[in-house]
């Protein structure tokens, strides 16, 4: 695993397409904002969790929407 320190406004690049900007930090919560093309699914753990054991598949390669998120 990779461990990184970043602050405010920075950015963090993986790869050419996808970049996740530390847009707050508040106690012990971290705001992100993350840049990915619409075919790389982009889901909170949780969310992704919930998706493998519901076999929905699908839902992890459509558009990386999980229903919070804003593009």
């Amino acid at each position: 695993m990779l461990i990184l320190t970043r602050r405010v406004g920075e950015v963090l690049r993986i790869g050419d397409d996808v970049s996740i900007t530390i847009l707050g930090v508040k106690g012990n919560q971290v705001r992100i904002g993350i840049d990915a093309p619409k075919d790389v699914a982009v889901h909170r753990e949780e969310i992704y969790q919930r998706i493998k054991r519901e076999g929905d598949i699908d839902e992890l390669t459509d558009d990386g929407f999980d229903g919070e998120a804003v593009r």
